[in-house]
């Protein structure tokens, strides 16, 4: 078989669904037949669909659940989940009921810095560099003032250009580290679009300072946003007393309270329980993160880099019993937006939107990060008191039913049985196997 093609992007999407599955498939009906069942019969909507890659053959899709309760500095909200894992849904409703009834959660943005680098190498003065970028700077953020012109009107724009010297970690090595403000959108265009009209500027500047084209110019490498942002800062938290916590699983409050703190304490020392531990507060965070329209893999990479930041990799949450109070805490680095990008153009992520009340981006943030203090806290609930499959698997049994191809009467009578019953692949297989109608 054929597995390389030239011109592939200029093809019809139909020759290139038909490449495809003659080439890779062994039923090339069968798979051409799927393609077409994830088709969305709205050609306008499709059309729009396939212009945000390249090379689109068909839709994949992700089941959006929502859940309701979540209260969050007094205002109640129901979050739209998009996310495949089993519980995670059920564990965020399940959290904010029971913090609804306990003053719901709080949360604040303690900042919205965002950043931005040139980097590129120089092999002479670094007093010359730093004179020239000195007396430069306000030069070169004039220049970019028709781009960064409709930010500042909204509140936004470039605040600060300085000169690192990276020297010690790599020879000749400097950065101009800027920082920006992109009010409700995420930024990341704008913020590229001024770092690479800054850099053209700096070239032009070389042309005419002989100390630095005496020592070789300067050699630009790139210009790119950093999705690290300690600096845009995000921070929920959820608090009650100890007596008002209650029993779990027939465990007194102050043992709950007691073993949540020291499943915390856990992951803030051990690295292989904080990757997990962080996992289940992205399983939150992610899910709203996609159902609006922004970029997860951008907060993912900064959020693991920022609880690293210590330079051992930690819990992202806290939780404290002080004078009979007990507290869970969570702060995030998120950069996300409610305007550009996808926000106008996903009709399900207007939708997520509109679900939210239409919130800004500071808002957003807020709501991001108590779903992620939501699964946390209960992740941790579970793990200390029942462990954490017993509600996992009955949320997946149905996953396990449809894998056994489970008829209709099949799953009522399995989800009967699984009520007392626990849960696994191999008891669901004898179960089926045992059936009779």
């Amino acid at each position: 078989m054929k597995h390389s093609i030239e011109g592939f992007s200029k093809l019809t999407k139909a020759e290139k669904v038909d490449w495809i599955t003659k080439n890779h498939f062994t039923h090339p009906e069968e798979a051409k037949t799927l393609l077409a069942s994830y088709w969305n019969k709205n050609v306008e909507l499709q059309k729009r669909h396939d212009e945000f890659i390249e090379n689109t053959l068909t839709n994949f899709y992700l089941p959006l659940g929502v859940a309701p309760n979540f209260i969050i500095n007094g205002k109640g909200y129901t979050l739209p989940l998009v996310i495949e894992e089993s519980s995670v849904v059920a564990a965020a409703g399940n959290a904010a009921k029971f913090w609804s009834q306990r003053g719901g959660f709080t949360a604040k943005v303690l900042s919205t810095e965002k950043v931005g680098q040139i980097h590129f190498f120089y092999k002479g003065s670094v007093a010359s560099l730093s004179a020239f970028v000195s007396t430069h700077t306000a030069q070169w953020l004039e220049s970019v003032r028709e781009i960064t012109g409709k930010m500042e009107s909204r509140g936004g724009g470039i605040q600060s250009l300085t000169l690192v010297d990276k020297t010690v970690d790599l020879p000749h090595y400097f950065q101009l580290h800027l920082t920006f403000s992109t009010v409700d959108a995420m930024g990341a265009n704008f913020i590229n679009s001024c770092l690479e009209h800054i850099a053209k500027s700096v070239e032009r500047s070389v042309t005419n300072e002989p100390a630095i084209l005496q020592a070789g110019g300067i050699e630009i490498v790139l210009c790119i946003l950093s999705n690290y942002v300690p600096d845009c800062l995000v921070h929920a938290q959820v608090s009650c007393s100890v007596e008002d916590l209650g029993k779990h699983d027939q465990m007194e409050a102050i043992a709950f309270a007691e073993k949540m703190v020291q499943a915390v304490a856990i992951a803030k020392v051990e690295p292989y329980r904080a990757v997990t531990h962080n996992k289940g507060i992205m399983n939150g965070v992610d899910a709203i993160v996609i159902a609006t329209g922004n970029d997860f893999r951008a907060i993912e990479a900064g959020v693991h880099a920022f609880a690293s930041r210590s330079g051992h990799y930690t819990s992202l949450s806290e939780a404290t019993i002080n004078n009979g109070q007990f507290t869970m805490e969570l702060t995030l680095p998120l950069a996300v937006g409610t305007v550009g990008g996808l926000t106008s153009l996903h009709p399900m992520v207007k939708w997520s939107l509109e679900l939210l009340g239409n919130p800004n981006a500071e808002e957003l943030m807020k709501i991001i990060a108590v779903a992620g203090l939501a699964q946390n806290f209960a992740a941790l609930r579970s793990l200390v008191t029942s462990g954490i499959q017993k509600g996992h698997m009955k949320m997946h049994l149905l996953n396990i039913l449809n894998q056994f191809g489970a008829s209709e009467q099949q799953k009522e009578s399995a989800l009967y049985y699984f009520k007392t019953n626990t849960v696994s692949v191999q008891a669901v297989r004898l179960f089926l196997e045992n059936y009779t109608a």
